[in-house]
């Protein structure tokens, strides 16, 4: 668990980079002046509700109870996050407008489709926010017990598995993609409109498996109506202590969150970087996160701006190729 740095640290930590001529000139003029002074615009780049939405009211809450300025957030949803994230790729780099940025937006989208954005590039990466594993689910009438005895009946069956996701490219679907590749057997992927239809469908005995956010499948797994099998945690979930994760059952290549992130314009002072990672570390520390992430799997995330930033990098690297493929097979 972090340590939160006092106001007397931040600023101590600001006045160093002032003095070290880490910032423009421009920037140390403003500097001179207490920052924020003015509301910040925190854009959330999916509807109301989800995931990235409520993580965007969290770190509005806490900004606000640091910085005393209100934190206006706007939900630009569409395109996978694209709509959002262009317009904070575009926004002046002065700190005042950011994005709950994630692997949707910032590696799927610019793998699959031609996105108006660099996620590199485009953006200041300023803080890893975590978020949900998946899990590999089945149906009641499913007779497989654990995972390698799925893998087997699929093996031995000339029609293979039938599996669904929430979608063609989503980061379910990757994820699946990666253990047919690992498994080395037929896997046929059935995509649906979103995570909520291919439930329904599992629940009714119309697909026997689907991969999707722990999130999603936490209330109908308690409910007894589906099984899990395996998690792509890094160690068993408290909420799920039964289920070993896909290392356990022999693929460590399966560790997986479908993370988000805060980001801003690329250009950003790095000071102002380090000050807002500074403050979005304290928020995930604190009781209000842990309380509205309880029961999602989130993993505790202690990166500064440079680490996270390389691990973005390395999250390109890793799912550009699947995305890819999957958008060719679709």
């Amino acid at each position: 668990m972090i340590r939160p740095p006092d106001g007397q640290l931040r600023r101590r930590a600001l006045q160093g980079l002032l003095a070290a001529g880490a910032l423009p000139l421009a920037w140390r003029s403003a500097f001179a002046q207490e920052w924020p002074a003015k509301p910040l615009r925190l854009v959330a780049p999916f509807t109301p509700g989800g995931s990235a939405d409520n993580l965007a009211r969290l770190l509005a809450q806490h900004f606000l109870e640091t910085w005393k300025q209100n934190v206006v957030v706007e939900n630009r949803a569409g395109a996978g996050g694209a709509i959002g994230s262009e317009l904070v790729a575009k926004a002046a780099p002065d700190g005042y407008t950011l994005v709950i940025s994630g692997i949707a937006s910032h590696v799927i989208v610019p793998a699959m489709a031609k996105a108006p954005y660099h996620p590199l590039n485009s953006f200041s990466h300023i803080a890893l926010l975590g978020g949900p594993p998946a899990v590999l689910c089945v149906n009641p009438d499913t007779s497989a017990r654990d995972l390698r005895e799925l893998l087997a009946g699929a093996a031995s069956n000339p029609r293979g598995l039938s599996w669904g996701s929430s979608g063609t490219g989503t980061h379910a679907h990757l994820i699946g993609e990666m253990l047919r590749e690992l498994a080395r057997v037929n896997m046929v992927h059935v995509s649906y409109k979103g995570g909520a239809p291919a439930m329904t469908d599992l629940i009714g005995r119309q697909i026997p498996v689907t991969i999707t956010a722990l999130s999603s499948a936490m209330p109908h797994l308690r409910a007894g109506r589906i099984r899990a099998l395996a998690s792509t945690a890094r160690a068993r979930l408290t909420e799920l202590p039964e289920v070993p994760t896909f290392a356990e059952s022999g693929f460590p290549q399966l560790v997986a969150v479908t993370w988000f992130s805060l980001s801003g314009p690329a250009g950003m002072p790095p000071a102002l970087v380090a000050a807002i990672n500074i403050e979005a570390r304290r928020a995930m520390a604190g009781a209000k996160w842990r309380e509205r992430t309880a029961g999602e799997g989130f993993e505790p995330n202690d990166l500064d701006p440079a680490a996270f930033t390389r691990f973005v990098r390395a999250e390109l690297e890793r799912w550009t190729p699947l995305a890819r493929a999957a958008q060719s097979e679709s």
